[in-house]
């Protein structure tokens, strides 16, 4: 499979080449050439297999004989030993829970297959190589507990500085060995900016790999498509699926499932009041606009890095894009609403970004009647307690995962918002240290 720049299509490379760079010297993102179509042999097997079978078929269509066959099954194995849990929660909705791994968030999915491909590359090359994320809280966590100890991978994860949650942030600050928590005074769009910079000019860096673990990078976009095949070849969910949206990844990610044959009819990109995508739904014109902060952190973006993606997806065809999704926001106020509703009414306890999906998912089904569908859970509640108690009156339990988390001193390097203070930061650390 050859992957090409979205900027320039011209400029191509294979699965290794769009892993280990993550994105071109211009800032394009890597695109598959085409998407796989699955075969009706493979479709009707689906029901029975599991989310490690399913990641190794799948993928290996996007990998080719890049990584062996062997190794592509053993970092599957690996990656996807959690499950993954849909629960129904009335006639017409399911939630599709995907916080059952070692973080309690979606992010555990791509995080890990993408250590796996690092752990198989890296045996290949004598170079180290330095992994940057840009993080909300879920994704920074999921890749600082992927990567502890990766043979010739270090990490920097770039967040905001009073952005995450408090175990979100245990999480990212407190592994030490081979990840480094940068603490940024700025936005996620600010962090992502310069985690995007510093890859463009990576060539100053010659003594090591400069490469990303944000969902700009297809090694952590397409396992995100494997949970919906799983989902969909369960019988009985409904075909809409709502997926809360912030950087673009996990909505892209279906598209893609939806575009090899799998049967979606729907795709809800529900957002909090970071609204560019809904607007772009509603009016045609795409215009990024300055981040806002919101209780679901996780998706305060403003220019969403893998929209660019999703349109080509979709043949960069605005008609096509607006027949096969709907666009809905909401803000903090409906969002704590909805918490305490869903409770009230089910007993179903949502993080703020699946009460974002949930949300979505109603509005869709209250405009088409008898329809059906699934949205996504992506955080397990317990990781905005500050957020959730105070709405449902009592004590969240937290899951084996989060009691987990290390009580060791928050270590983070502060930084300034600029690509221009990464830069020095990774030339003192790497070429002139």
């Amino acid at each position: 499979m050859k992957y090409y720049n979205l900027k320039n299509p011209r400029l191509t490379t294979g699965f290794r080449g769009a892993v280990e760079r993550g994105i071109s010297a211009d800032m394009g993102l890597f695109m598959p050439e085409r998407i796989p179509v699955m075969n009706a042999a493979f479709f009707k097997k689906l029901p029975g297999m599991t989310l490690a079978e399913i990641a190794v078929e799948v993928g290996q269509h996007y990998i080719g004989d890049e990584i062996p066959s062997p190794v592509v099954r053993q970092i599957c194995e690996e990656a996807f030993s959690f499950p993954v849990v849909i629960r129904q929660l009335d006639e017409n909705r399911h939630v599709l829970e995907l916080f059952h791994g070692p973080t309690a968030a979606f992010k555990d999915f791509g995080a890990r297959f993408m250590a796996g491909c690092f752990r198989y590359f890296s045996s290949c090359d004598d170079r180290r190589t330095v992994v940057l994320v840009a993080t909300s809280g879920d994704t920074g966590g999921a890749i600082a507990s992927s990567f502890p100890g990766v043979d010739g991978v270090d990490v920097i994860i770039l967040y905001p500085s009073g952005k995450v949650s408090p175990i979100q942030e245990r999480q990212l600050t407190t592994l030490g060995r081979n990840i480094t928590a940068t603490e940024v005074d700025g936005s996620f769009d600010d962090c992502q900016a310069m985690v995007k910079s510093a890859l463009a000019g990576s060539s100053s860096l010659a003594k090591v790999k400069l490469t990303s673990a944000n969902s700009i990078n297809i090694a952590r976009l397409l396992p995100q498509s494997f949970y919906y095949y799983y989902a969909m070849g369960r019988a009985g969910i409904g075909r809409v699926v709502s997926v809360p949206s912030g950087n673009f990844g996990n909505i892209t990610a279906a598209a893609m499932a939806g575009k090899s044959g799998l049967g979606i009819d729907h795709l809800v990109a529900a957002t909090n009041i970071n609204r560019v995508v809904p607007e772009y739904l509603e009016t045609g014109y795409y215009a990024p606009a300055i981040s806002v902060t919101t209780i679901a952190n996780a998706m305060d973006v403003g220019n969403p890095g893998n929209f660019d993606r999703f349109r080509r997806v979709f043949d960069d065809d605005y008609g096509k894009i607006y027949a096969f999704v709907s666009g809905y926001w909401f803000d903090d106020d409906r969002i704590r609403e909805h918490i305490v509703q869903e409770y009230r009414k089910t007993g179903y306890l949502l993080d703020p970004h699946g009460a974002v999906a949930s949300l979505g998912l109603n509005a869709y089904l209250e405009h088409h009647p008898g329809s059906a569908g699934i949205f996504v859970a992506t955080a397990h509640p317990a990781k905005f307690r500050e957020i959730v108690e105070p709405l449902i009156g009592h004590s969240v339990e937290l899951p084996e995962s989060l009691s987990n988390i290390p009580d060791g001193q928050k270590q983070s390097v502060k930084m300034s918002a600029g690509a221009q203070f990464l830069r020095e930061y990774l030339l003192d650390r790497y070429q002139n240290g």
